[in-house]
């Protein structure tokens, strides 16, 4: 059964489900980005539904300022009490769970490696932390060179441009972006989302779809010895009914571990 659930963060109303299990784990979901609790394409009701049917309580919300949560929304590095609010009304809406594991996909998986211990979670399941501040309207460079490798390798790509089919100001700016330096306030939230994953040491495993930016500007970055699994998508949420599968079955492991 799903509830509806609301409870307080900092003087504002929080908007949550609990889908309600006897299990004594539960899945703390965190939406990324501005989305509500849904998730992208529903994917996450529809992976919270998959996992209460199988045992596992499942816990997610809105942050201050998204969805049916009251507030202003500061962002995803402004939103520690509000997870360490979540998990606090997970716990007491399901006393039963013995063991809480956290999940979120691009600044929500930065939001639990940043704030996750602060909530007393115990493991965390990071699908393509966000880790680049943007600085225009480009993809991360990673994402662009990548982009530029396939297309090097493909025929059709050289036979468009010639035809005047490629947009040659987007590639110049691309070019461009390659050449530039990078930039300290980018490397520097790198440098600590990336920092705090390794602090979770065995207790965090990591998520990329292959041919995803985010996921690309991430894996150029990191270099640490967290668990990393890599799906062969370009889909950020994993969305389909294969990408869905695998992404269920790697929190399922997660689940079951010790």
């Amino acid at each position: 059964m799903r509830r509806l659930i609301g409870f307080a963060c900092e003087g504002e109303s929080l908007a949550a489900t609990l889908d309600e299990a006897p299990g004594t784990t539960g899945l703390l979901i965190v939406s990324g980005g501005n989305e509500i609790r849904g998730g992208a394409h529903r994917g996450m009701a529809m992976l919270a539904q998959r996992l209460a049917a199988t045992g596992t309580p499942v816990f997610r919300y809105d942050r201050r300022g998204v969805g049916d949560s009251t507030g202003n929304n500061g962002g995803y590095l402004t939103t520690e009490p509000d997870l360490i609010a979540a998990a606090a009304m997970f716990r007491a809406q399901a006393p039963h769970i013995t063991r809480m594991i956290g999940f979120g996909n691009c600044d929500a998986a930065s939001t639990l490696a940043l704030f996750g211990r602060s909530a007393g979670i115990d493991r965390v399941v990071l699908a393509n932390p966000w880790v680049i501040e943007p600085t225009d309207d480009l993809p991360p460079a990673a994402a662009i060179r990548a982009r530029y490798a396939e297309r090097l390798r493909d025929p059709r790509s050289w036979y468009r441009m010639i035809r005047g089919e490629i947009d040659l100001r987007k590639l110049v700016n691309g070019v461009r972006k390659l050449s530039r330096p990078k930039l300290a306030d980018g490397d520097a939230l790198a440098a600590r989302v990336c920092g705090e994953i390794d602090d979770w040491g065995d207790r965090a495993v990591v998520l990329l779809a292959a041919r995803d930016a985010t996921a690309l500007a991430f894996a150029a970055r990191y270099r640490g010895g967290a668990r990393v699994t890599r799906f062969d998508t370009a889909s950020h949420s994993f969305a389909g009914v294969e990408n869905a599968a695998a992404l269920y079955g790697k929190i399922v492991t997660e689940i079951a571990g010790q």
